[in-house]
């Protein structure tokens, strides 16, 4: 490799530092060819990438994006999962972690996010995380149990309520203190009611005074008449 590519080759791992949200180290010794693209596979699924660089290299990249953290990792042989920013850090580091298992290859030797240095057991800790989108459906799941009873609580009591109204409709007191008469009662309520108004009617008698008597045609004391002048 002559010194423009490494050069090159510095400036693309300080960008991948850079830009990545996370950043781990693992020691890859006894990983087979195909074992490396199958493990590229799993982590491009993840979202992250895989290098395998030389630690001189990989050390002029550490120090030109200001990644000291990284450099002290750089002992035998290292090679780099870079989780982009917004990435699934624990999809990613669950991938290395269930890779080397099947395997029996790769060992975290530590790492970086955002901005801090991560321990072994520190990454181990993520590997053992749910995925983000596991993590999201859970929480939907906490805040939504309340709200889903209360909403079947409010549910319930409307209901009720609405029974209840149409049970007191039935029954005719809506709108009334009681219950109105039936027409068959108050039919016969109206009958026998108005005989006795009729009876007090007949029986009373209009008053007289002698004041409201009317004149009489006989002639007062004294008086002659047309007949007996003639």
């Amino acid at each position: 490799m002559n010194r423009d590519r490494k050069a090159a080759v510095v400036d693309e791992v300080a960008a991948q530092i850079e830009a990545a949200g996370a950043v781990f180290a693992v020691d890859y010794r006894g990983i087979s060819v195909p074992q490396a693209a199958e493990l590229r596979t799993r982590l491009n699924e993840a979202g992250a990438g895989f290098r395998v660089v030389k630690n001189t290299l990989t050390n002029l990249a550490a120090d030109k994006a200001g990644a000291e953290e990284l450099k002290a990792l750089l002992e035998g042989p290292t090679a780099f999962t870079f989780v982009p920013e917004g990435g699934d850090v624990a999809l990613a580091a669950k991938a290395l972690a269930t890779f080397g298992r099947e395997h029996e290859v790769l060992r975290f030797k530590g790492g970086r996010m955002n901005g801090d240095a991560l321990s072994v057991e520190e990454l181990e800790a993520l590997s053992r995380l749910p995925a983000r989108d596991v993590l999201h459906g859970q929480l939907v799941g906490v805040l939504a149990s309340p709200i889903t009873g209360l909403l079947r609580g409010l549910n319930g009591l409307v209901s009720g309520l609405a029974v209840a109204l149409g049970q007191i409709a039935e029954q005719g007191l809506v709108g009334s203190d009681a219950p109105a008469p039936e027409p068959e009662a108050a039919a016969e309520t109206a009958e026998t009611a108005e005989p006795e108004a009729t009876a007090e009617e007949t029986s009373e008698e209009p008053e007289t005074s002698s004041d409201d008597s009317e004149p009489t045609d006989a002639p007062a004391e004294g008086a002659t008449t047309d007949s007996e002048e003639a």
